[in-house]
């Protein structure tokens, strides 16, 4: 069974777990999802059954929006409220100032991800790591945030929704914004509201042909030929340039490439579960 759907994954469940009570609810064995959630944070996690994992390094799934809360003067280890240290208590910031230094983090931004992440050393998760009470150094990336919109600032807490790229890191973004507010603090609460133009909508079966981020190209050639996994000649494509396309037919698709001007191979076929008219 090929499905795509988007969940909506809980507080305190990490994705991995979260992933087995979707393959117990829809009874199929078979099943990923793209873009891990930490256990703390919450919100869209796309799923896919069946052959359509495969599908997921083409979705349309960036920029990431993240609705976020700030616990001021708190100090946590995990930068959430997982692993709470201590409270230090101090005046509330201005509220203007909070709103101008969250506008100056739109832009690139260079940092450390946090130690208690899903980021992967030396093949092992990083929050496994740091449980284990293992040193190790984190390298450092670059994201981009594309926009901000405040909410409230109601002291201790600064919420606020924060759209950025792949692969970025939300915590150690809001500790940039603590250190140039001169304050200390951890997230309280963290949810993903979309993946790209994927949105959690009651698990309803999306049509991954409207999600995936290719041209189409149209292939004149027999399509049998995709079932039996032959070579396709570059004289049946109306499209001829090197690059990766989607091809669609009356009951299934198909993602192939072109290169060097040599006939384009299957890189992927999914066969659909109805027809497309």
């Amino acid at each position: 069974m090929n499905k795509l759907i988007v969940v909506d994954k809980p507080i305190f469940v990490s994705s991995n777990s979260y992933l087995k009570k979707i393959k117990w609810r829809y009874k199929n064995k078979k099943a990923g999802f793209s873009g891990t959630l930490d256990p703390f944070a919450c919100g869209c996690l796309i799923v896919a059954f069946g052959q359509y994992p495969k599908l997921f390094r083409y979705l349309k799934k960036t920029p990431k929006t993240y609705r976020t809360t700030i616990w001021l003067d708190v100090v946590s280890d995990s930068l959430d409220i997982e692993n709470i240290e201590h409270l230090k208590k101090k005046a509330p910031l201005d509220e203007v100032k909070v709103k101008k230094e969250l506008q100056n983090l739109i832009g690139t931004l260079e940092y450390l991800p946090p130690k208690y992440s899903a980021k992967k050393i030396d093949g092992k998760r990083a929050y496994d790591l740091a449980r284990d009470g293992v040193e190790f150094d984190m390298k450092k990336v670059t994201s981009e945030v594309y926009d901000i919109k405040f909410i409230n600032y109601n002291h201790p807490f600064i919420s606020f929704d924060i759209t950025v790229s792949e692969g970025s890191y939300i915590r150690s973004m809001a500790q940039i914004l603590l250190d140039r507010l001169g304050a200390v603090g951890t997230l309280s609460y963290l949810k993903r509201l979309n993946e790209g133009e994927f949105y959690f909508d009651g698990e309803k079966e999306l049509n991954p042909i409207d999600y995936i981020d290719l041209p189409r190209n149209n292939y004149t050639g027999t399509k049998e030929w995709f079932d039996l996994g032959k070579k396709l000649s570059i004289d049946f494509f109306q499209n001829k340039d090197d690059g990766e396309y989607l091809i669609v037919f009356d009951t299934f698709f198909s993602i192939i490439e072109i290169k060097d001007n040599t006939p384009g191979y299957v890189l992927n076929k999914v066969l659909l579960k109805n027809s497309l008219l």
